[in-house]
């Protein structure tokens, strides 16, 4: 059903269209896929008895642990990705579909296989928690991750004339390759730079300007300092309209900065718009703006994924607009596909009722989320250690305009694995504040505005920034080394 339609679908028409993709899964697919046909072999769950979302309350989760390599299997991660083979096909493929594929396209059975089936392209989580793991997309896949990235560009409302530059570091993670097939599909002209580290953070301002650019897709810290940099060149980035992030979230504290370092190159108009996404998903959700700035959540594909939001402690449901633990289940992908997946980010909510700026009705998640991750155990006494927010620096630190850069370093006292925890918190003032910025009124507000919010004290060191773009790895890592914990026993 074309994206247009089915974004504007009522409810009950949405979740009658995922409980009948569910139920195709199971009748089609499931008995393809390694791991779950074990799964529900091992727990004695009838996959026939799975024929609605609620029904999924049957299956156990699946995490992250599920996909990690063991000895004994070192390719787990091929166990989550559909397998038909010659057997198989015979015993459960429906022969409608064949004769719908030999109509529609003219083409032989095996060359349908290959479409649905053949993995030929893989993303990698990006490995923060633990190693990374391949994702792998058929050609089918790929035709759907095409479909998203238009979708995506009707959320955004970016139109068909723009002129693109994907900004998004070059590797095999979603990002950079989400946006390569949103443009290609949405025939926008772009440049795919690889990021900093491949073309250069020089020659990508430069291409902006002289290209007259009305779109950036781009990691927030990296663009915040490709901003930077832009200020101090006095360029002009009037064309700019669309500013798109993904990789990860942003505060609005950077959203603020950001958009005072637009208005000094002449693109104060420019729309700062977030996606959330994580590798298992495939996919990435784009936001709506209201006029004053605050997000309507990002929306979400009701036909390729079912999402629930679950106690974290006790894995049961939460009711509706609560809190809770984000759990996907894969509704219209191929290749690596998974059910009940844990992704371990908390969010405030899901929200059912139109978008006030689009209209569109399919579910919104808050952008409110935050990673279980960014939570850390700080042992800031003998005693007992403290539950900590790290997320919670962002907001701090991006809200003092002084502030150019920042990064938190956990590590132990003395190097002593047995020692306490200590927290130190590196900063480097914007050029634009160097010289009329007093180090050690700024230190006292700093640290006073940490303690009333994160209720501990940290060490304020002050760095120049030259030096601290290199401690976070700018332009050689694939996201901004931003926390970094450097104790032995995490």
């Amino acid at each position: 059903m074309p994206w247009q339609k089915l974004s504007k679908l009522p409810r009950k028409d949405l979740e009658n269209i995922q409980n009948q993709k569910l139920r195709e899964f199971f009748k089609l697919n499931f008995n393809f896929h390694p791991y779950y046909k074990k799964l529900f072999a091992e727990n004695d769950i009838d996959p026939n008895s799975i024929k609605t979302t609620e029904d999924l309350k049957k299956i156990p989760f699946t995490t992250k642990l599920d996909l990690l390599p063991t000895k004994e299997n070192p390719k787990k991660f091929m166990d989550f990705v559909l397998q038909p083979d010659e057997e198989l096909i015979k015993k459960y493929f429906p022969k409608y579909r064949l004769l719908y594929w030999a109509l529609e396209s003219r083409k032989n059975f095996k060359d349908f296989l290959e479409h649905e089936y053949k993995p030929m392209h893989m993303h990698f989580t990006t490995g923060r928690s633990s190693m990374s793991i391949p994702f792998l997309y058929t050609q089918r896949d790929i035709e759907t991750l095409q479909d998203v990235g238009l979708r995506l560009m009707d959320i955004f409302n970016v139109k068909k004339e723009s002129i693109a530059v994907n900004a998004f570091p070059y590797s095999p993670h979603l990002a950079f390759w989400l946006g390569y097939n949103a443009l290609f599909a949405a025939k926008i002209p772009a440049l795919h730079t690889g990021g900093g580290k491949i073309m250069g953070t020089e020659k990508i301002i430069n291409a902006i300007e002289r290209m007259k650019a009305n779109l950036v897709m781009a990691i927030p810290g990296y663009f915040y300092h490709l901003l930077r940099e832009s200020v101090e060149q006095k360029k002009d980035f009037s064309s700019l309209t669309h500013v798109i992030f993904g990789g990860e979230g942003v505060s609005l504290g950077m959203k603020n900065k950001l958009k005072d370092l637009l208005l000094e190159i002449n693109s104060g108009n420019a729309k700062l718009l977030s996606t959330y996404a994580f590798t298992e998903g495939k996919a990435a959700w784009g936001e709506c703006m209201l006029e004053n700035g605050e997000s309507t959540g990002y929306h979400l594909y009701p036909d390729l994924e079912f999402i629930e939001l679950i106690d974290p402690k006790t894995g049961e449901r939460v009711n509706e607009g609560e809190q809770g633990e984000i759990v996907y289940t894969s509704l219209g992908w191929n290749g690596s596909v998974v059910l009940r997946y844990r992704t371990g980010d908390i969010c405030k909510g899901i929200y059912y009722e139109p978008c006030p700026v689009c209209g569109k009705t399919v579910p919104r998640l808050d952008t409110k989320i935050h990673r279980v991750s960014e939570f850390k155990e700080i042992n800031l006494t003998k005693i007992k250690g403290n539950l900590v927010n790290l997320n919670e620096f962002s907001e701090i630190l991006h809200s003092f305009k002084e502030i150019g850069e920042w990064q938190v370093e956990l590590k132990k006292k003395n190097n002593d694995p047995f020692e306490i925890d200590e927290v130190v918190v590196y900063v480097a003032l914007s050029k634009k504040s160097e010289k009329k910025t007093d180090k050690n009124e700024l230190k006292q507000h700093l640290l006073k505005k940490i303690i009333a919010e994160m209720e501990f004290t940290p060490e304020i060191v002050f760095k120049e920034l030259k030096e601290l773009e290199h401690m976070l790895g700018l332009h050689t890592e694939l996201k901004e080394k931003r926390i970094v914990d450097r104790r032995e026993n995490k």
